[in-house]
């Protein structure tokens, strides 16, 4: 199967496969079936053997790892009035994912991976402070210091602060202030359960394209009913993840179906407050990565809560009923129903406002990515359960992971802020007098050839003191000894390259 049937108006309703990796949007009020859309396309998709991510931020979606009860007589008629005489009950395959890995296996990536500019969101830091992070991100490349967690984040502030002065003459000016204000934010990002995401064994993609032994595509759902209570973080971790597969995946061209279909729910909150550069990024990345064979579905109230030059490309659209009680629910009501291709039958501008729950206006790419004339479309039931699942049948769906325990302990390598700490006690007797060209007794640390020489005394040892990396023989060290003097390659959005 390489279509998924969405629902009925004159004609059957399909998102061809074909064109999934166009992008598409899912909106409408509150309340009006959005999520069971999603839950349609997704074990569609599934069926494909296309995998899939998506966030639960309500706990409802987790029901996709539940067959439905048997169908009632409200089910019943729906399914009789679609002419569907092959809908079965049936759960999806499903992995669950959570970034405080309590309600699924944990998500974490390294501080490296993120990059300044999407770290500086989730610490919620200005322009200013942005550009310390971009410094701290400089000094810790051009040395080899591994950036893994907060732990090192915490460590290479503080080791700023210390040398600021050298390092202003060097980068540009790094203030005390800045550097106080990042601490303060790192540390209510600590007390918010943010230590457990950056930290390794860090996600590796390739963990979400996976199939089940009848070769139906995986659902990976993270469970976000916590994390959307920090918008910053819930938006910023989902287009990280984005972003990675952007920077990772080969070029693959247009294929019969998707790779992967990701589904970026709340999508406003990604558009909130960013500044025009990370909005043109995030443009970038969606116009590109279709080409990496992703599809990418925003799930939002309003279709202008994204924006337009991200809107036009969407090229699958499923909008469920609006309410125009306000002027701009009006205002959003006309410019929605000038962008879907016109169907002569209707007005749309009339009837977008008096769909019924569980009715749309569907529009998809047909043959030849020519667009359906939008459709009043009575939408297709899911086969899952449409609600929460108990803490036992989650445990049940964990205990069968795919994953196993590859994710479930935390792991703990020496980084920045064990080189830094080793560094400090190193240096501590300090006492014996200058010789073979060491800095003079009171000589400020990198006098004598800036930080860059401060880090490479530490590093290569001098006349009188073994360096770090001649004195251990960890594989990690001598991988950052390997890395001195070339800066860590980051992709569009701050993330590493690979």
């Amino acid at each position: 199967m390489s279509d998924i049937l969405l629902g009925k108006s004159d004609q059957d309703v399909f998102l061809r496969g074909r064109y999934a990796n166009r992008h598409g949007l899912v909106a409408g009020a509150t309340g009006t079936g959005k999520s069971v859309s999603l839950m349609v396309m997704a074990e569609g998709f599934s069926r494909m053997g296309v995998p899939v991510f998506l966030a639960d931020v309500k706990g409802d979606l987790a029901g996709m790892s539940q067959a439905a009860a048997e169908p009632g007589d409200r089910l019943k008629a729906r399914l009789e009035r679609l002419a569907i005489g092959d809908w079965r009950a049936e759960a999806s395959p499903v992995v669950f994912w959570d970034l405080y890995g309590k309600n699924g296996h944990p998500v974490r990536t390294t501080i490296s991976e993120m990059g300044p500019t999407l770290l500086a969101r989730v610490l919620e830091a200005n322009d200013t402070q942005q550009g310390v992070l971009e410094v701290l991100f400089k000094v810790a490349d051009e040395h080899g210091l591994l950036l893994l967690d907060l732990d090192d984040l915490r460590a290479m502030l503080g080791f700023l602060g210390e040398n600021a002065k050298q390092i202003s003459q060097q980068y540009g000016l790094v203030s005390t202030q800045s550097i106080g204000a990042l601490q303060r934010a790192l540390l209510q990002l600590e007390n918010s359960g943010g230590d457990r995401f950056f930290a390794e064994p860090a996600l590796e993609l390739a963990d979400f394209f996976r199939q089940d032994m009848s070769g139906r595509g995986i659902v990976n759902i993270l469970s976000a009913e916590q994390l959307i209570l920090k918008p910053r973080l819930y938006s910023s971790f989902l287009l990280w993840l984005l972003s990675e597969l952007f920077e990772t995946l080969p070029e693959v061209g247009d294929l019969d179906q998707p790779k992967l279909v990701f589904f970026f729910d709340e999508a406003h909150l990604l558009f909130d407050d960013a500044p025009p550069a990370l909005k043109q990024r995030v443009e970038q990345v969606v116009r590109l990565i279709r080409s990496k064979g992703i599809g990418v579905y925003f799930i939002s109230q309003l279709p202008d809560d994204v924006p337009e030059n991200i809107l036009s490309q969407l090229g699958n659209r499923v909008q469920h009923a609006l309410r125009a009680f306000t002027p701009r629910d009006q205002k959003a009501v006309r410019i929605t129903a000038e962008t879907f291709p016109p169907n002569p039958a209707f007005k749309v501008v009339d009837v977008i406002t008096h769909l019924g729950v569980g009715e749309a206006l569907v529009t998809t790419l047909q043959d030849g990515g020519v667009p359906l004339p939008v459709q009043r479309t009575f939408m297709a039931p899911p086969r899952c359960r449409i609600g929460t699942i108990t803490d036992a049948e989650r445990a049940t769906i964990r205990s069968r992971s795919p994953i196993g325990t590859k994710y479930d302990s935390a792991v703990n390598r020496e980084s920045a802020a064990e080189l830094l700490k080793q560094r400090a006690q190193a240096q501590t007797p300090a006492a014996s007098p200058p010789a073979g060209g060491a800095s003079a007794p009171g000589t400020p640390a990198g006098a004598d050839g800036g930080i860059s020489q401060t880090m490479k005394n530490w590093l290569f040892g001098t006349s009188r003191r073994q360096g770090m990396i001649e004195a251990t023989a960890k594989s990690t060290i001598r991988t950052v000894g390997n890395q001195l003097g070339r800066q860590l390659l980051r992709g569009i959005l701050g993330g590493r390259a690979r």
